[in-house]
């Protein structure tokens, strides 16, 4: 069988190349001699790229752990921002604070939620504002659609990144309201309080007018 295909094969190359069999193979074998040396001559541009990057791209650190931070103000949340890069990269939903170092590029200088990152933008994720005045924790107001799209978000956070910490919750301080009451009437309450032994009362100048008249009566007897 396999000299039948061997003999096929040998009137086939001649018939069309016009050349014997050895002369063939010889002319195929030096071709691809040629081939394999010239390639590597000249590497394709799929191999100087891939060199190239390989080359020139820059080295990325690898991720600290989360380190947790505590309960932390909004202020000092803020130091988290990601401008220092000493820092982790750190933002909060509903005052749960994430670190969302592993998302530089979207949540870091420069990406596109750049804005959330150091603070409590639960209001501008549940509106998906890129508002100043949204980028707070309050979410008093909101909507059914809007709170079910925030809450979204904190399964999202929850499942992808680690929780370090707590913002504060800040509690207004209010002032007791003063009234002028009290103050007008302590003189009245002084002077109701102050003795009254110096002033004679109605029924002792009574009594001490009808004194001398009975004594004078006695006299004229």
């Amino acid at each position: 069988m396999a000299l039948q295909i061997w003999e096929t094969l040998k009137e086939a190359i001649v018939a069309y190349t016009g050349l014997s069999p050895p002369t063939f193979f010889t002319l195929l074998a030096l071709f691809l001699a040629i081939y394999y040396v010239v390639s590597g001559l000249f590497p394709s541009s799929d191999n100087h790229r891939h060199v190239a990057s390989r080359d020139f791209e820059p080295q990325m650190e690898p991720l600290r752990p989360p380190v947790q931070i505590g309960e932390v103000s909004e202020e000092e949340l803020r130091a988290y921002d990601g401008s220092d890069p000493e820092k982790p990269l750190l933002m909060a939903i509903k005052g749960q604070i994430y670190d969302v170092s592993q998302s530089r590029m979207f949540y870091g200088p420069g990406g596109p939620y750049a804005l959330f990152a150091g603070k409590d933008a639960s209001r501008a994720l549940a509106k998906m504002s890129f508002e100043e005045k949204d980028l707070t924790g309050d979410i008093s107001g909101l909507g059914p659609f809007e709170l079910e799209a925030l809450q979204d978000w904190e399964y999202k956070f929850m499942g992808k990144y680690v929780k370090v910490g707590t913002v504060k919750a800040t509690v207004p301080v209010t002032k007791p309201e003063s009234t002028g009451e009290a103050s007008e009437s302590t003189p009245h309450d002084a002077e109701s309080s102050k003795p009254t032994e110096d002033v004679p009362s109605e029924s002792a100048a009574v009594k001490y007018d009808e004194t001398p008249s009975k004594v004078d009566a006695d006299k004229e007897e």
